[in-house]
């Protein structure tokens, strides 16, 4: 039988890069140094954590991120379809106003980033490790109510499921959204050509609605100009978000710009040389992965801000020559009238409390995301 080694880090610095390759070898931007680092020092109200497992042979085989988060309990269940008695006993249960909450994952990114392995060992193995690291690091972890590991692909979940085994309970979170690029695409032209009338209509309408919006790709020095509009009109649209664990301190993003050069984008939208939205996105792995945006609710309907936003994805993942787009979650109708469709993502939560979480166990599973209507923009 195989033994492991498991090593917690309490900060990336402490990680030598080595350990990165090993587990990261077709160099994902997200389980990067760089990346992960640009996270840890522009957020300090969040508790980073590493998980390291090394086999026998001191070879590292996974590297599992981890943060601790203090967040509401009404943030967490705004948007997550469920009955009034149960929402009014979780939110009893979880004491009602901010619990603390250890992620195995990155709660700034949604999707498969937050457990990296190497191919030496079996991935059922790699997930028995982790559910006994991480309960390792929540034993030491006070005051803590509740673990969450996210996000993982339906593909991913013969092997995931080893978390059961340690009485955590799965549940469906809101998919993301995909949008597959035609490589025959050059010009945004070429891709309204494959819509139906209706869906072409929509696409003309926002951009001619927003036509007064001056755009502009922004450098670092536009990152310290506008840094207080970006962060007001960021958190105008967490305000609006279904689920928010924690608010992107977006320093973040000047560290991030430093790093990733022309493969990190941030887009600004002036009305009057006023800055009311933008865009950010991140071209990883030939694909592109759309990250937070902001705007100003107030100018969205009469200048058609958001539906701009998102005709503006489909221009960069066209001019980027990438295969596909990540719009991630949220306003998902919307976003299938450009031609995305869900990938559907879940994850795993337990009290805890082993006396707590079998009582609350019956009311996770209870819980429902909010459906969407699918559309098929595409003749």
């Amino acid at each position: 039988m195989s033994s492991f080694i498991t090593t917690l880090y309490p900060s990336i610095e402490l990680i030598d890069s080595a350990i990165f390759e090993e587990v990261n070898p077709d160099k994902s931007v997200y389980f990067s140094k760089p990346f992960l680092k640009a996270f840890e020092l522009s957020n300090p109200q969040i508790e980073f954590k590493y998980i390291s497992i090394s086999d026998d042979k001191k070879n590292t085989v996974a590297l599992a991120l981890v943060q601790v988060i203090n967040l509401s309990v009404e943030g967490t269940l705004k948007n997550i379809k469920v009955a009034s008695l149960v929402r009014k006993f979780l939110s009893l249960f979880f004491c009602n106003e901010h619990i603390k909450i250890m992620f195995c994952g990155n709660v700034f990114l949604s999707g498969e980033h937050g457990i990296r392995s190497s191919d030496r060992v079996s991935k059922d193995e790699i997930m028995t490790q982790i559910g006994t690291a991480l309960d390792a690091v929540a034993a030491n972890t006070k005051p803590l109510h509740a673990i969450f590991v996210k996000d993982f692909k339906q593909e991913s979940l013969q092997s995931t499921r080893q978390f059961l085994n340690f009485g955590y309970s799965e549940i469906k979170v809101e998919p993301n959204m995909i949008v597959q690029l035609d490589p025959e695409w050059k010009t945004f032209e070429d891709y309204k050509n494959i819509l139906k009338s209706k869906y072409r209509v929509k696409a003309n309408k926002a951009d001619s609605t927003s036509s007064a919006l001056e755009t502009r790709l922004f450098t670092e020095h536009d990152f310290e100009t506008y840094k207080e509009e970006l962060q007001a009109l960021y958190q105008n649209t967490i305000a609006n978000a279904s689920f928010n664990a924690q608010v992107l301190n977006l320093n973040t993003y000047s560290h991030l710009s430093t790093f990733l050069k022309n493969d990190f984008i941030v887009k600004g939208y002036f009305l009057k040389n006023r800055l009311v939205g933008f865009l950010t996105a991140l071209v990883n792995d030939n694909k592109l992965d759309a990250h937070f945006i902001g705007l100003d609710y107030d100018l969205n309907k009469s200048h058609s801000i958001y539906p701009r936003i998102l005709n503006d994805y489909i221009r960069i993942g066209i001019e980027k020559q990438v295969s596909s787009i990540n719009l991630g979650r949220t306003a998902s109708e919307i976003k299938t009238t450009i031609g995305a469709s869900p990938l559907e993502l879940s994850c795993y939560i337990k009290h805890k409390n082993p006396f707590l979480n079998s009582l609350v166990k019956p009311f996770f599973r209870r819980i429902r995301i909010k459906g969407f209507k699918q559309h098929s923009p595409f003749k």
